[in-house]
């Protein structure tokens, strides 16, 4: 064994839960007199505490990091953030029509990886502007907590979990630590676990009840258990070999705890053929499992309580109450608490249903898309690394230019539920008003993000991106169409009109038209102020080679890590939601009060005058309830009367 010097400088120290070491005030440098992966050398943390973990194992071959890397200052503070704050000046001088005759800049600012082109040259940024933002990148430790985040440490400091959906999609063979132990191992036992279950139920070797093979599938969730499956599900639906794989299959989402919701998901479903997925982590979701129980009672109406173990399988941890719920513990599929709920689409959450629609295969497609961008995103220098470039554009947006908010814009139908998807992801990981500290933040940070398919959108929204406010845009087209169709006698394809508007739209944003161009065309002058467009309003160009598993994988990854720049650069806690949690909790004491009124006409009380007044004249338009506890209380025609 490597004998260890390790040099304690002023440092004092207290043995924490879990046999850590807190450090203050002081110096740490571990060397080893042999080959060694530690010799981190850490110095002035005067600040902030250095947790070691583990201190029972041998130090030696380890690595001692911070409990979480975090600014030693706040980030408005940093050299480069008051750089750039000076910088706007001169980028508002400068409109976007004299930065596009700039080829060389240009240049510089279309990236191509793995077969995707991104251009981001209609940004209004110079190349200054993109140095001093890499500066920025740098005063912030944005490589020093990409690496934490990798590394398994607990960087979403809140919840006191590691940030890890990387894990989900890594190769069998790969190595991603969690609190010491290589997580990689267990994640492909579910994901074999998964491969071997949908390919019996996909086979027919596992039939329902009535022996009849399960061709429907019904995935209950919300939130991220909902929003990240039905992007990849829309987006392949159309794809031409996953269509084949998918032949004679159908897969729902139901989501809502609107009654509603859960009829149009059954609607001309028959039980004997229907699977039912349950995604909840605690088994506790409130609206997952009101949904799951009408579900139940959906199966069980028609096929008796014994057919729920073959008609219904969980996405859980809680195994005690999927056994309680009726589901065979056996068909429970796990995932871990360094999952969050909007990056779990790569785990059992999405694969799960998917794999059940498309195959394993196709599934594994869009796994190894994810990993090919997280590997970029890990690896590649900053100059050239995608969701760090438009990250950092997407903080320039925000915060220095003041732009709220951002269009996701494709051009394709199939990427329908991308901007839904990424709206969660964006505004639940980003939408915080305090840096990771607990400080306020003293500059805006966050995203409004919306969206919807090219044309469409044009005849719905971009009067007021062209004409109004300004919103930066993400345009997103591919080459090659997913259902190509060029008629005789039409001067271009289906797909090259869309396309056509795609490449349009970008210009008309940044070029605008002006005074002269319209006086010149002879417009009549009391027009010519409504036909203004200002132009100077920046967008930037995703172009994939097609859309497949695999390019769907990559979008995904890019926009994931994109996200979690910003937040990095911010200095916020990506990865926490505390902003869903009241609303939630308020509606458990409504909840209490409904129950009482309807069921004993109590009287509404405790509320403040206006939620009184709604919640009784509510109540005036809802039937009493008086049913027994055998039968539904009210007629549905959902489930049938009992």
């Amino acid at each position: 064994m490597a004998s260890i010097a390790c040099t304690w400088v002023g440092v004092s120290w207290s043995r924490t839960k879990g046999g850590g070491l807190h450090c203050f005030d002081g110096s740490v440098d571990f060397e080893t007199s042999g080959p060694s992966r530690t010799a981190l050398k850490l110095t002035n943390f005067s600040a902030r505490p250095l947790k070691v973990f583990n201190t029972a194992k041998p130090l030696e071959g380890r690595r001692i990091r911070r409990e979480a890397v975090s600014e030693s200052m706040a980030s408005a503070d940093l050299a480069a953030w008051k750089k750039l704050q000076s910088h706007v000046g001169e980028i508002e001088k400068t409109h976007l029509r004299e930065l596009m005759k700039d080829e060389k800049r240009c240049q510089s600012m279309i990236k191509e990886v793995d077969g995707i082109v991104v251009d981001f040259s209609r940004q209004r940024a110079t190349s200054e502007t993109v140095k001093e933002l890499l500066a920025l990148a740098k005063e912030a430790k944005l490589s020093e907590k990409i690496e934490a985040m990798w590394s398994g440490e607990h960087i979403n400091s809140t919840e006191d979990r590691a940030v890890l959906h990387v894990a989900l999609r890594a190769p069998r063979d790969a190595e991603i630590l969690c609190d010491g132990k290589n997580v990689v191992p267990e994640v492909w036992a579910v994901l074999d676990k998964i491969k071997a279950f949908s390919e019996k139920v996909r086979s027919g070797e596992w039939v329902g009840a009535t022996g009849k093979p399960l061709t429907d599938v019904v995935a209950i969730g919300i939130g991220g258990s909902f929003l990240g499956p039905l992007f990849v599900h829309s987006a392949l639906d159309t794809e031409p070999e996953a269509g084949k794989l998918a032949k004679g299959r159908s897969l729902r989402f139901l989501s809502n705890v609107d009654p509603v919701d859960a009829t149009i998901a059954l609607k001309g479903l028959d039980p004997e053929t229907t699977l039912v997925v349950v995604v909840s982590k605690t088994f506790t979701t409130a609206e997952t499992m009101l949904n799951a129980r009408t579900c139940r009672t959906w199966i069980t109406s028609k096929l008796g309580s014994e057919a729920v173990s073959k008609h219904m399988i969980a996405v859980s941890t809680n195994l005690k109450l999927v056994k309680e719920f009726g589901i065979d513990p056996e068909n429970a599929f796990a995932f871990w608490d360094w999952v969050g709920g909007r990056y779990s689409v790569t785990s059992a959450v999405g694969v799960l249903p998917l794999a059940l629609q498309y195959g394993f295969e196709k599934v594994e497609q869009f796994l190894k898309g994810t990993h090919s961008m997280d590997q970029h995103f890990r690896n590649t220098p900053f100059e050239e690394n995608l969701p760090v470039l438009l990250g950092l554009l997407s903080v320039w947006n925000v915060t220095f230019l003041g732009c709220p908010a951002r269009a996701i814009l494709p051009y394709s139908q199939a990427l329908q539920k991308l901007a839904p998807h990424i709206q969660q992801v964006s505004m639940e990981s980003n939408g915080k008003g305090v840096a990771i500290d607990g400080t306020p933040l003293s500059y805006q940070a966050g995203e409004i993000e919306f969206g919807e398919p090219g044309t469409n959108g044009q005849h719905s929204f971009y009067q007021l991106i062209h004409q109004g406010r300004v919103i930066p845009c993400d345009f997103i087209g591919a080459v090659k169409s997913q259902k190509p169709v060029y008629m005789q006698g039409e001067k271009v394809s289906n797909h090259d009109e869309l396309m056509s508007n795609f490449f349009a739209q970008a210009d008309a944003l940044a070029y605008g038209k002006s005074k002269e161009d319209l006086q010149a065309e002879g417009v009549k002058e009391s027009l010519v102020p409504h036909k203004v467009f200002t132009g100077n309003r920046q967008s930037l160009s995703i172009l994939l080679p097609t859309l497949d598993a695999y390019t769907v994988g990559q979008l995904l990854s890019l926009y994931e890590n994109r996200i979690a720049v910003q937040g990095f650069v911010w200095g916020i806690n990506s990865f926490d939601q505390w902003g869903v949690e009241l609303g939630k909790s308020l509606a458990t004491r409504v909840r209490s009060q409904l129950n009482a009124a309807r069921t004993q006409n109590s009287p509404v009380e405790g509320f403040n005058y206006s939620t009184s007044f709604m919640l009784k004249h509510y109540l005036k338009g809802k039937t009493p309830v008086k049913g027994s506890e055998s039968g539904h209380v009210l007629p549905s025609e959902m489930l049938p009367a009992v």
